[in-house]
């Protein structure tokens, strides 16, 4: 795609289309190539506007892909209500119902691999080349997405505290995070796995690992409730 010549938008209505214009580029991206590959220089070409200009709307690459992270993670948590009604049985045991949240969460998870992406660059990348304003616009919506699955998982397992809800709701997004990074391998470690089946048993398999992970945790938290 060729640049476009620049014109400066002439009201509030014309830069939130142009800034959502270069959202939806990312997103767009991000089913091509991970978070580590997208560069400025190339959205800014599939945008067709020089950098400085994107630049006009998004300070820095990693501001544009923070308020992708909260665009998805909201996506996902509306998704994520249906799911849950429809696979938790309120008449079943806790610890029942706390397995089925856990591999619910897991299979939703694996389904939005951008929003995984996303989430497993968050602290590391992310977090690292913006603005305290930026970075304190983003910490309010976090709040507020990790808020909704606090009351999406209290709602199928009332039988956690609030505090316990929001327990639960920070680790799984530290283990999303984790568990995604260590099971995207390498070319190298793909070739390395096909090459020595015992090597191969290393190789982690997201869902079942995050679901493995957010069902210990969901029992631990259910064992102390119950205390």
């Amino acid at each position: 795609m060729t640049e476009t010549p620049f014109r400066r938008a002439r009201s509030e209505e014309q830069r939130a289309v142009r800034r959502q214009a270069i959202l939806d580029t990312a997103a767009t991206m991000l089913t091509e190539m991970p978070v580590a590959q997208l560069s400025l220089n190339e959205l800014s070409r599939r945008v067709g506007l020089a950098k400085s200009n994107v630049l006009r709307y998004f300070e820095s690459r990693e501001a544009v892909l923070l308020e992708l992270l909260d665009v998805e993670l909201g996506e996902w948590l509306r998704e994520l209500d249906g799911e849950l009604s429809a696979a938790v049985d309120a008449a079943a045991s806790p610890t029942e119902r706390g397995d089925r949240l856990a591999a619910t969460l897991a299979t939703s998870l694996a389904a939005h691999p951008v929003l995984c992406d996303l989430v497993s660059a968050q602290a590391a990348v992310l977090e690292r080349n913006v603005s305290p304003e930026i970075a304190a616009e983003y910490k309010r919506a976090a709040m507020a997405n990790v808020g909704v699955l606090v009351g999406l998982v209290r709602a199928h397992l009332p039988e956690l505290t609030e505090d316990d809800g929001i327990r639960f709701a920070t680790y799984a997004v530290m283990v999303t995070g984790g568990v995604w990074t260590h099971s995207q391998p390498s070319a190298a470690m793909l070739a390395a796995y096909e090459a020595d089946p015992e090597l191969a048993a290393l190789r982690l398999d997201f869902t079942a690992v995050v679901r493995e992970a957010l069902e210990v945790l969901l029992s631990g938290l259910l064992a102390r409730a119950a205390r």
